[in-house]
């Protein structure tokens, strides 16, 4: 038996442990994945909890809010996905060091062409520039991306992804709240990575008269799968990418980091999640 973590703060209803525990007998590669939950959001407590789980034998640990950024420096070597998004979400300990990987950019990708498949994202609006937000930004890119409006809250936020977007010569820019709307109706894609949508934050980021003459959505939230911003895409037309394709997905990359088994034909896997664990969309 294999132990694998997660550590962050508010997690006691991740699904990850289902997942990763089902992946492990599917594959027979037995993991026990423990939640590691903190009371504390400092980096020393982080830094803690790292060092003991893998002084009690850990292969790995998945890494969420508001650990993903700082988890980097704790890491000796780091993936292509990490220098871009400049965070991680899990971590390897293989041979005294620990590797850092972002599974949340490489399994967007994964999502959005296993339901896309090759429709390039083109212009994109995005609402939400932080955590996820970045990782999904960066992937945009990666499937065909070739404009980002990013809408944040919080403006210094929004304007650091856009630079470092830039910087490497993806085209980015920061939009206002009240050009939104206008900017929505010129893309081909919109995408949520707000937490708008969400059981204990219900709503819909975007007025749905915003809705309508794209090609596709995406929203993060995965808590409901039938979010209000995912049927009002769904209503105008547009083809879905779920916020639980990125958890399935990303979850996937990160047991094939932990353990180097391979999920090939993932189907059986997603067919048999969803029935074990009642995940049911109307949408998808």
């Amino acid at each position: 038996m294999q132990h694998i973590g997660l550590i962050g703060q508010n997690i006691s209803a991740s699904r990850s442990p289902s997942l990763h525990n089902m992946l492990g007998k599917l594959k027979s590669f037995p993991v026990s994945y423990e939640l590691q939950e903190l009371d504390s959001p400092e980096v020393s407590a982080f830094q803690e909890r790292l060092s003991s789980i893998i002084d009690k034998g850990f292969i790995g640990t998945n890494v969420t809010f508001p650990f993903k950024q700082v988890a980097v420096d704790s890491a000796d070597e780091v993936s292509d996905s990490v220098q871009k998004v400049g965070s991680t979400n899990t971590l390897l300990f293989k041979d005294g060091k620990i590797r850092a990987f972002n599974t949340d950019f490489t399994g967007f990708i994964r999502g959005y062409r296993k339901r896309l498949g090759d429709l390039s994202a083109g212009k994109v609006l995005m609402i939400g520039a932080g955590g996820v937000g970045r990782a999904v930004a960066f992937g945009l890119f990666e499937v065909g991306a070739t404009e980002l409006f990013i809408s944040d809250l919080n403006t210094a936020g929004a304007q650091a992804l856009a630079q470092s977007l830039n910087a490497i010569g993806y085209k980015a820019t920061v939009v206002a709240k009240d050009s939104v709307e206008a900017i929505a109706k010129q893309v081909d894609g919109l995408v949520n990575c707000t937490p708008v949508g969400h059981y204990k934050t219900p709503g819909n980021p975007l007025a749905a008269s915003a809705f309508g003459g794209q090609k596709w959505a995406f929203d993060a939230v995965y808590t409901p799968i039938d979010t209000e911003f995912l049927k009002a895409a769904n209503h105008a037309g547009l083809k879905i990418v779920s916020g639980f394709d990125l958890f399935f997905y990303q979850g996937l990359d990160a047991f094939e980091i932990f353990t180097g088994v391979e999920v090939q034909d993932v189907t059986p896997v997603l067919k048999q999640f969803r029935e074990k664990y009642d995940v049911v969309s109307t949408l998808i």
